[in-house]
């Protein structure tokens, strides 16, 4: 069972205004990331099902989220099928993502109160999802579709929440652009854990930048 409801991981979401995303195949890394990112501020995660044995890493993420970062709504991403949806809320993930749109996730997440928040790449996509109780949905891959994007889908459709992945930077430039577009969060994942740096588990640096990423995410609402 996820130890945070749906109304606690959306409102993290809106008021921290980033999701970091990330997978390891060595758990222990994972931990260290994780631990990283929260504090630096962040109150919702998403670990990624990349990989053999993915659920496994999850699972031990998990235990350790509740103890050492109790704040923490860890979800997972990358869900493309039900099945799998099931098995992670049963590990407690505390919210689902996905790449693309599987109405099929819906009836899962729903029926245990756990976001399901799908990958979307037209009005139409977001509307649908909408309709079938998506608070929130992703628009994957941000760096193709552009802020400009975003701003035009809330002209018509103000009330939609909408969370950018793929291609977010931890700048300032970047991050302004996707606040003023009307993002309600960005995702962000390569940019925001460089390989050389988690190799050399500076996870002081990992923490820095999520702090200076926050900030700038705060500075641009406020402008």
């Amino acid at each position: 069972m996820a130890r945070f409801d749906k109304l606690y991981v959306l409102q993290q979401m809106q008021q921290t205004g980033m999701v970091p995303v990330f997978y390891h195949s060595d758990a222990a890394v994972a931990k260290n990331v994780i631990k990283a990112c929260y504090d630096g501020g962040v109150r919702v995660f998403e670990f990624t099902n990349r990989g053999d044995f993915a659920h496994e890493v999850f699972a031990e993420c998990m235990k350790f989220a509740a103890t050492e970062c109790p704040e923490l709504a860890l979800g997972v991403g990358s869900v493309v099928d039900p099945a799998t949806a099931a098995m992670f809320i049963q590990m407690g993930a505390c919210f689902v993502v996905s790449p693309l749109f599987n109405p099929d996730i819906v009836g899962v997440c729903n029926r245990r109160l756990v976001p399901y928040i799908p990958g979307c790449g037209s009005v139409s996509e977001i509307g649908r999802a909408q309709e079938m109780g998506c608070d929130v949905c992703k628009v994957f891959p941000g760096e193709v579709y552009g802020p400009a994007f975003v701003k035009a889908v809330l002209a018509p459709c103000p009330w939609s929440k909408i969370m950018v992945t793929g291609g977010v930077a931890p700048t300032q430039e970047n991050l302004s652009e996707w606040v003023k577009a009307g993002t309600m969060c960005v995702g962000m994942g390569s940019k925001l854990f460089p390989a050389d740096r988690v190799k050399a588990g500076d996870w002081n640096y990992v923490t820095q930048k999520c702090r200076e990423s926050l900030a700038f995410i705060e500075a641009a609402r406020r402008g």
